[in-house]
């Protein structure tokens, strides 16, 4: 088995652990597949041929009865859109529920606060707000790296003292607030930078800081960070967990692609509440490839988008415990090959970033994490090719 597929199949296993706020691995799921050989063809140079590639997703939504469509978009650091298509029933402007490829969203919002000088990400919470009392030593960077020592999806997603994090009501400064002071919780936190807890109430806290330290919603953050400088039409957060029945169990058939089924809050879930359509995933992703600028300006540094990719776990002497055993802020990082990223969600969603190759792409289904992993490992190959013979 290559070091690669060796490295997705051991990925599923902290993802799976998603299953309690917004899906988890299909009963029955068949392990990973073998990648298909990359296609034989040379395209045109200059041009990318993605034929291999979406043969690949045809085949796999036809293969499956628990998926109804798929999108995918590549975006290019010189060209842009290289390569765009919706599958099955989906049309290429469906918007989808991202889970947990919501995070690397949230870091960069927080990256952009710390540009600004509004936040240091290395210095303690309690030095920016006073409910961090409640946790003098944790920084937020340690929160965005799920390294603060909080209660995380792994080892407990449904932790009774957070649950605020999964409902519409409250607000999230308050639901912070609450995670960070209340003694519930005191037989189970840990010193931060000693073990990796992935996901849970940490990335709530980092959303309750960012409103705090700015005196801005996190809708405000957002549009300002993103919607006004990349064009962005459909990306927005909300708190769908509690909504719909379905969310624990798999993709929530209530939220039908349409953000007006949502009910409003003022508790958006910071580590997967958020919403996008193909384009406007595919232009964050384009931002973090040219150095962290949209058509409509700056939104990050070069430092930040570079350090959101760096392994902070490594400097502790960390792992994830899975085969992409680095992470960053919001990205897993696989350390044979760190220019390789991915925030895959529990609804089968997975984008991914190549640094060295130049290039960036996004699955999106209505599914689970396994489906859409096992949906990454075979096309993963197809993408290098068609990237690699088009220079």
């Amino acid at each position: 088995m290559s070091s690669f597929r060796r490295s997705l199949a051991m990925v599923l296993l902290p993802l799976g652990l998603l299953a309690a706020c917004g899906g988890g691995s299909g009963s029955g799921s068949s392990p990973v597949a073998s990648p298909t050989p990359a296609p034989t063809e040379t395209p045109t140079p200059g041009t990318a041929d993605f034929s291999a590639f979406e043969r690949e997703i045809q085949a796999f939504v036809d293969e499956r009865e628990d998926v109804e469509g798929a999108g995918a978009i590549v975006v290019d650091r010189a060209r842009g859109v290289v390569y765009r298509h919706a599958f099955g029933t989906f049309s290429e402007d469906r918007v989808y529920l991202l889970a947990s490829s919501s995070k690397m969203i949230t870091a960069g919002v927080l990256m952009r606060l710390a540009d600004q000088g509004l936040l240091d990400v290395d210095a303690p919470v309690a030095d920016a707000v006073a409910w961090g009392a409640g946790n003098p030593s944790i920084t937020p960077a340690q929160l965005l790296s799920n390294s603060s020592g909080l209660v995380g999806l792994r080892p407990n997603p449904g932790y009774r003292p957070y649950f605020c994090q999964y409902l519409w009501t409250g607000t999230i400064q308050d639901c912070a607030a609450a995670i960070f002071t209340g003694d519930g919780d005191d037989a189970d936190v840990i010193p931060p930078d000693t073990t990796f807890r992935y996901g849970g109430a940490q990335w709530q806290v980092a959303g309750g800081l960012a409103e705090a330290v700015t005196g801005r919603s996190w809708a405000d953050l957002v549009r300002e960070t993103y919607v006004e400088p990349c064009g962005l039409r459909t990306l927005a957060y909300n708190n769908h967990f509690a909504q719909f029945v379905t969310g624990v169990t798999g993709y929530p058939a209530g939220f039908d692609a349409d953000p007006a089924n949502l009910r409003a809050t003022d508790n958006p879930n910071m580590e997967g509440g958020a919403y996008s359509d193909l384009d406007d995933y595919a232009k964050l992703l384009l931002m973090h490839l040219r150095g962290g600028s949209c058509d409509g300006g700056r939104v990050l540094s070069e430092e930040a988008v570079r350090r959101m990719r760096v392994d902070r776990l490594a400097a502790w002497g960390g792992s994830t415990g899975a085969g992409f055993e680095g992470y960053g802020f919001g990205w897993w990082i696989d350390r044979e090959n760190p220019a390789l990223a991915i925030d895959p969600g529990a609804y089968g969603a997975v984008p991914w970033i190549d640094e060295e190759r130049g290039y960036a792409a996004f699955l999106a289904l209505e599914a689970t994490d396994s489906v859409g992993l096992q949906l990454f490992g075979r096309v993963l190959p197809l993408a290098n090719a068609a990237i690699d013979a088009s220079r």
